[in-house]
Parts: structure tokens; sequence; C-alpha cells
């Protein structure tokens, strides 16, 4: 397979290049069952994580849809460690009882102990659960405070976490500035998912990393694990779909190790994004994916020390056409109302249009997010070329 191809089939397994009409709930609602996953973070420089990758995909839509899917009427997702945190559809509730189980072997094991060594404390704290309904770590009567190791949280956050990945309570809601509100599962999960059959934790992860694939499309073993963060026991698993037939080997031009292809996977002739795709964004969790597919070498600013920072702190890839066009820093000044390029960068293989693209990708950006203008500074190489591309002579 031609490196073209899978730039090509990997775009359009990730639902990018497509026409971006809005989203409408049921786009919402079919894009993150296409992706499987959208990842939870409370970084809000320009919006947050979990907001973009629709953006991205579908245009400007109504965050309130979104919001009513993840936590309100019309919910359709519930949170728990996929990736990372992640909102996931109901239908993937019994596929993570295996990793509920056994929370302390994917993440948090330091909850995990702490519901064993403070077995009586995790107990009261259920019972005040159950007695008040649902509640924040704060609002327990018997809270704590706030400790600097484990990320800093109080020990009844620690419970209400315990309890969490072992999915005996579920996220209710958020309030406030992104605050987890808590309850019992059973009195949240739809009663049809809650009760449904529960797969053995080898077809569990079958079924998983079916889901990654169809939303990969072309991969590699290590990248169809890492969508889930599946151990390397799971291997077995890649090669019983494999075996099955649907997932089919591939030698993909210039790759260093073997691919696999989703057997349903678009093999599209040609393929045209636009769009500006966030760093928690599912087609760039794998950054080693990323430089092999897309030649994309991609560390994200907010988490690297200032002085190693070589594109600035909250940079997102330009896709145009197949592949990289530009990187740009953004912030969402609120306050004054504009959306700041802090720093515009050019890709070696960018188009000529690029600049005219990626200024009418940010005006489009801007009126989503509420923000009356757009200010580019100085830094980087196309910082005057986007600066004059959003002038009104520009346009």
């Amino acid at each position: 397979m031609s490196a073209a191809l899978a730039r090509r089939m990997v775009l359009a397994a990730s639902g990018l290049g497509g026409a971006r009409a809005g989203g409408r709930v049921a786009g919402l609602r079919g894009m993150v069952a296409r992706l499987g996953a959208v990842q939870i973070d409370s970084v809000n420089v320009l919006a947050r994580a979990h907001l973009m990758p629709a953006f991205s995909r579908l245009g400007a839509y109504e965050v309130a849809d979104f919001e009513a899917l993840a936590w309100g009427g019309r919910r359709a997702w519930f949170e728990y460690w996929g990736h990372e945190a992640c909102f996931l559809p109901w239908a993937l509730w019994p596929l993570m009882q295996w990793r509920m189980r056994e929370p302390g072997k994917w993440v948090g094991s330091q909850a995990a102990r702490f519901g064993t060594e403070r077995a009586g404390f995790v107990a009261r704290v259920r019972d005040e659960l159950r007695d008040r309904g649902a509640l924040a770590a704060a609002d327990l009567s018997e809270a704590g405070k706030a400790k600097g190791a484990w990320w800093g949280w109080s020990d009844g956050k620690m419970a209400m976490e315990h309890l969490f990945w072992t999915g005996e309570v579920t996220v209710s809601h958020r309030r406030g500035a992104f605050e987890r509100v808590y309850d019992f599962a059973e009195r949240v999960v739809p009663r049809e998912v809650y009760g449904a059959a529960v797969p053995d934790e080898a077809q569990a992860q079958r079924r998983l990393l079916r889901i990654a694939a169809a939303s990969m499309g072309v991969m590699t073993e290590g990248d169809l694990r890492a969508f889930w963060r599946l151990r390397p026991p799971a291997r077995a698993r890649v090669a019983e779909l494999v075996e099955e037939g649907v997932l089919l080997p591939v030698e993909v031009e210039g790759w260093d190790r073997p691919g696999l292809v989703w057997h349903e996977a678009k093999r599209p002739r040609q393929i045209a994004t636009g769009c500006l795709v966030s760093p928690f964004d599912p087609l760039l969790w794998e950054r080693d994916r990323a430089l092999r597919v897309f030649g994309l070498h991609y560390r994200i600013g907010l988490y690297t020390p200032r002085d190693q920072r070589t594109e600035g702190y909250y940079v997102l890839p330009f896709f145009l056409g197949t592949g990289v066009a530009a990187r740009v820093d953004l912030k969402a000044d609120r306050k004054a109302r504009l959306l700041r390029v802090e720093a515009a960068h050019r890709e070696p293989a960018a188009p000529g249009e690029t600049e005219a693209a990626l200024a009418a990708e940010l005006r489009r950006l801007a009126a989503w997010l509420g923000l009356g203008g757009i200010v580019v500074a100085e830094r980087g190489d196309l910082a005057a070329a986007l600066r004059a591309a959003l002038s009104p002579a520009g346009r």
C-alpha cells in the first residue's frame, strides 16, 4: 500500500475530510460512536479537549447539545478510562467491566490501594452517597483536605475515584468549573445497559479492538493496542482478529513495521481536509503514529518545559488536503473576546493556499467560540501571510 493511500484511509476512518455541515445531536452521537472514545481534559486554553473533535469533523455545533449527550436528558455516553479519561458510548459499559474488576492494573493503582487500606472510610463514603444521592467529593461530610501527593486529592476524592474506577459509582454530571459529581452506577446507567450480559476479558478486548480498528483504518499492532492502553498479552487478541479476517496484514510504503487494515476501511481516491485538530484528538493520541502516517513530529507544548517548546504552548496542527500544512498556537481570550494566534508556522510541504484556508478555518473557530476578532502575533514564518489573509483586503 502506498503511503498516500494509507493517509487517505486514516483520515477517512477518523471522520475527517467529509462535509462539515454543522453538528446536530445525531451527528454528535454518530461521531463518538465512530471514534469509539473522546478524551476528556480540563485544559481550557482554547476549548475543552472533548469539544474540539466534533468541531474538527462537523463544524460549528451547539455545545449544549454535546453536554446533553454527556450528562443531560439525552445522555448517550459515560465517563471512564478508555485511552485516558474518555466519553464512551453506553454500548461499551459491559466491555469495560473486566477493567473495572481490577482497576489497579490499568489506572490509579494508588486509589486502588486506598480502597484496601482505608476500607472503613470508603464504606462511610458509600453509605453517605447512598443516603444523600449524587455528591461531589467536596460535598462529603468527611471530605478532608487536599494533599500534596496523589494529584493533590483529598481522602474524599480518593474514595470517590476508587469507587469510580471499580465501576460502583459513575459520573452523574459535572458542575462549576468541571467538577465531577458521582452517583451509584445503578442509578445512572440505563437499565438495559446495566443489566446487559458481560463478556469475559478476551471477548471484551476483541470487541474493543474492532472498534479501535474501525476508527483508525490503517495501523500497526502497537497502535491498535495503544488505543485502549491494552498490555502486551492483548497481542493474542489482535492475532485472533487477523486469523478471523477482520484485520488484514499490509506493508505500507515507508513504514518500519508491519501494518494492519480494518477489513471494511474505505479506500478513498481523494480526500480534502481543511481543519484544525486538537492535541487531544484520537488522531494524535500516538505521536509515533502521527509521525509515521503524516510526517508530523508533535509534542504538546503545555506539557513541555518552556525552554524546549518549539512552536508554542497550545499548538494545533492544521490539516489541509491529506497532510499537515501549518501549526498554530491558539488561545481564546474570553475577556477581550479575541482568538489569539500566538504563533503560526508553515510546514515544509504546505500548499500555496495554506494561509487563505487557515484564515477561513480560524474565522469559523472564532465564531463558534463566540469570539469577536482574531489577532495574530509576530511569531512564526506564517504569521505575516496569515495576518494579511485575515485582513479585510485578504478575504
